[in-house]
């Protein structure tokens, strides 16, 4: 039987993503999230609207999605009550959060150069994808004092960079999904995925179809 409920977040399962950002000296700030959604070679992110990844966002336009796998647990808890802004808001202060200037070096992570953005890459990561902001929504404009609280913010991949572990044998753009293992959030929680469950009918079109 169904029940109505009330939950306070609706996380009911994405992948994990670290974006890298540019701070104002130049230096590279990472910040984990989960609330994206892809069409075509767009990308939608839902962000805070005064954290330091979207303020980054915005002045510089730039950003790198890194897509850790479902080993990277470690390097995303060290990652998730960190922050890049000194005067952090009453909510992360009363969460546990904490000031991190180098957020490569508390989470064991090494930078990897980009080629078309400022920010650094995560080599570890087995997925880096180069991006620029294109738009940008507020969300909550028809609740009085939330406007403006949460963005959702539209990038444009411009280069995608892969572990060849991760591709089809002979397909060099197409990423085998047998192989890749995203670390997914589901109500703040993480989890890896199961075996494929059956064949889609939906995979039988070819993926070339959709350039």
């Amino acid at each position: 039987m169904h029940q109505t409920i009330r939950p306070a977040i609706l996380y009911w399962g994405s992948a994990v993503i670290i974006i890298s950002t540019t701070n104002p000296d130049g230096t590279t700030n990472l910040a984990p999230m989960s609330s994206a959604w892809w069409l075509g070679q767009r990308c939608m992110l839902g962000l805070a609207g005064q954290s330091q990844t979207t303020i980054n966002l915005q002045r510089t336009k730039q950003c790198i999605l890194n897509l850790p796998s479902d080993a990277m647990v470690a390097q995303i808890n060290a990652l998730a009550k960190t922050t890049g802004r000194q005067d952090m808001s009453p909510f992360k202060m009363a969460a546990g959060y904490c000031y991190v200037k180098d957020k490569f070096k508390v989470a064991h992570l090494t930078p990897m150069s980009s080629e078309l953005v400022e920010p650094s890459g995560v080599l570890e990561c087995p997925v880096q994808m180069e991006a620029e902001l294109v738009a940008v929504n507020e969300m909550y404009r028809d609740e009085e004092g939330k406007e403006g609280s949460f963005l959702g913010l539209e990038v444009k991949i411009l280069r995608v960079h892969a572990e060849e572990d991760i591709l089809q044998n002979g397909e060099g753009n197409k990423v085998d999904a047998d192989r890749w293992r995203p670390l997914m959030s589901v109500f703040q929680h993480l989890y890896g995925l199961n075996a494929r469950l059956q064949p889609s009918r939906l995979a039988e079109i070819d993926e070339e179809m959709y350039r």
